[in-house]
């Protein structure tokens, strides 16, 4: 009666359904062995024989228990073995939260560069306004040295930038 383990649910129920059966079977051998040395002349034969039956099927029982004791025991620890997708579903899992945190990531610094594209913007149409007036803008004084600026979300943390921007000066025709 060994049979090789099955992968499927279904097939290992029906496998200890028909262990189940065996062991019906096992239980009547006894009892009619039993039944046969309670009689007043039991034959030894009958009694053999039943014996002999009894022993067979609790055999059968044992190898298929211990089968079935065995898969459970691997399932349970951990271990590699056939027909499971506990490691696959595991290692799924971690590439969808790993891919998950990437686009996190993305989607912060894409608003961390608009952020740092709109305040340079911002600086140069304020340095070009501060150029284009007339009787400003003459020397170094109109025109801020560097500008500070801190990139991140709100909450802060994030990191301070220098920016310094280009200024031109005339100097004297050397001769």
């Amino acid at each position: 009666m060994e049979r090789p383990l099955t992968t499927g649910p279904m097939d290992r129920l029906n496998a200890l359904e028909a262990i189940e059966k065996e062991i019906v079977t096992c239980l009547q051998n006894a009892g009619q062995a039993l039944n046969e040395m309670g009689k007043d002349k039991p034959s030894q034969k009958q009694v053999d024989i039943h014996s002999s039956n009894f022993l067979k099927a609790l055999n059968r029982v044992e190898v298929e228990l211990s089968g079935h004791i065995n898969y459970l025991t691997q399932v349970s620890t951990g271990q590699a073995h056939e027909g499971s997708s506990y490691a696959a579903q595991k290692t799924l899992q971690m590439a969808w939260h790993r891919l998950e945190h990437a686009r996190a990531k993305v989607v912060e610094l894409e608003r961390n560069k608009n952020q740092v594209f709109a305040a340079a913007a911002a600086r140069q149409q304020g340095l070009a306004a501060a150029l284009a007036r007339p009787g400003q803008g003459q020397g170094p004084s109109s025109v801020p040295s560097s500008t500070s600026t801190t990139t991140g979300g709100p909450g802060g943390g994030g990191m301070q930038m220098q920016m310094q921007p280009t200024t031109t000066h005339s100097h004297p025709p050397t001769s």
